[in-house]
């Protein structure tokens, strides 16, 4: 008889409620410390984005290469993301933090005063490595310092806000920044929260490490991240010169080799980090699917926006900002309402509305053209399609999480945390160089708009069958 994968019933709240969360002023200054880490990490995701036209003029770099500016950080910080984590329970989370912090301020120091492309291009990855020693080590803090019940909450609760609005804040302050200081203060401004957190670090947070002490599994880490890396290159390039260069070529094949070995090292590792019969599960396998999906699309919708916002309309920097600082805002509201939408529907019907939300809503901006009343149409429609990204992006981590025993729920939320740093890695150059290299930037936002919606609404639908189907 089948194993009856569906998702629980949710457990009846308890009568009593908790006590009031009370936090000493020292879990306080710990708390702003973990927060104003994770709230740096989301504000670098974001802070670069209006500030790219202008970036790349003043370092020579095109177009086409423009995504390599956010695909830089993101590739380390999502591919060296669990060997992090693992490498923070065997020699200590406090230890990997604080390294993990220095090396971000310092590479944000680098992107500040890069002199070419390749100095910029550098210390955009070694923040991407900074990133994702400082996210897991972060979060795994935070929860063994607060115990688990009201103060846990209250401490999940504050961080998971600043990481929506440092997005926000983000966007707004890259027009800012970009209009009155120039490009190199969104980086500056990296290198000083840094400076600010470092210091306080060491003598407020406890050294935390785990007892069962995992073994490190470093060709898993290896063969993954190389293998992500040469298919972005191979994908980026093709699109520029086409698949019949050696280098495309050669990458294309060494990617493929590389995650199949992945696939092989994992299902071999005593410790792997992806465990391959987790992803048998049909709430983890679909449910990650929606994720990557909701993830990688709108990751790519924000950046062909920006180019079209600014090189189409020619609106400033700062106006930019503007324009997905309201798309912040509403992604916050979307975040605090979801749990109380997915109470009255349940996670698998708010994934599956969500991401046909979102498909529906990224198709409207095929309306966008050269008049001033798209301004209008592109902050509406991008603002209400954030709205359904926040809702499947809090539904799909409740559905790969549900009916997971305990002892592999970090394995499961592990899942998650990798999906949703894939889905911003592999987005941009698997659709934004479209636009790029495109015979006019307008035609080519409007075929990446196309593609993007068709492939969330088909998201939509197999999701929906994936996790509509029951078993006995």
């Amino acid at each position: 008889m089948a194993i009856d994968t569906s998702t629980p019933t949710p457990t009846p709240a308890r009568e009593t409620p908790a006590p009031a969360a009370r936090l000493s002023p020292r879990d306080k200054l710990v708390l702003f410390v973990l927060c104003a880490a994770q709230f740096m990490v989301a504000l670098d995701f974001s802070v670069l984005n209006v500030a790219l036209p202008v970036l790349g003029a003043d370092l020579g770099l095109g177009q086409s290469a423009l995504q390599w500016a956010v695909t830089a950080f993101a590739l380390p910080s999502g591919g060296f993301l669990l060997l992090f984590g693992r490498m923070g329970d065997l020699y200590g989370r406090r230890r990997l933090f604080l390294s993990g912090l220095a090396l971000f301020g310092a590479a944000s120091l680098l992107a500040t005063l890069a002199w070419d492309p390749a100095s910029f291009l550098a210390g955009r990855a070694l923040q991407g490595v900074g990133a994702a020693a400082i996210v897991p080590t972060g979060m795994s803090l935070l929860t063994t310092t607060f115990p688990e019940g009201p103060a846990r909450d209250r401490a999940l609760g504050i961080s998971g806000t600043l990481l929506s609005l440092g997005f926000t804040i983000g966007m707004v302050a890259g027009g800012v920044l970009t209009d009155t200081l120039g490009w190199r203060s969104t980086m500056g401004l990296l290198a000083l929260f840094a400076l600010i957190v470092l210091p306080l670090a060491p003598g407020l947070l406890p050294e935390s490490r785990t007892p069962d002490r995992p073994r490190l599994d470093v060709p898993g880490a290896v063969t993954v991240t190389g293998g992500l890396l040469a298919l972005i290159y191979a994908l980026s390039t093709a699109a520029d010169h086409g698949f019949g260069r050696t280098d495309v070529l050669v990458a294309l094949v060494a990617g493929v080799l590389l995650l199949t070995a992945f696939a092989v090292v994992e299902s071999r590792s005593e410790a792997p980090l992806v465990s391959l019969p987790m992803l048998r599960r049909r709430t983890v396998a679909w449910g990650n699917l929606g994720g990557l999906v909701t993830f990688s699309m709108m990751s790519t919708v924000v950046f062909v926006l920006t180019l079209y916002l600014q090189e189409v309309l020619r609106l400033s920097a700062f106006a930019t900002g503007l324009v997905f600082g309201v798309q912040g805002v509403l992604s916050v509201v979307a975040g605090a309402c979801a749990p109380k939408v997915i109470g009255r529907f349940g996670a698998r019907r708010t994934l599956v509305g969500s991401l046909a939300g979102q498909g529906v809503l990224t198709a409207a901006l095929l309306g966008l053209g050269e008049g001033g009343g798209s301004v209008w149409l592109a902050t509406a429609a991008v603002s209400l399609a954030s709205m359904f990204h926040l809702g499947a992006i809090v539904s799909y981590g409740l559905t790969v999480t549900s009916g997971v025993p305990d002892e592999e729920q970090g394995l499961a939320t592990g899942l998650v945390t990798s999906t949703q740093q894939v889905g911003i890695t592999v987005g941009i150059p698997l659709l934004g160089v479209l636009a790029t290299t495109s015979a006019g930037l307008l035609s080519g936002v409007r075929t990446v708009i196309a593609l993007d919606a068709a492939i969330v609404l088909a998201a939509a639908l197999l999701v929906a069958l994936g996790l509509g189907r029951r078993t006995r």
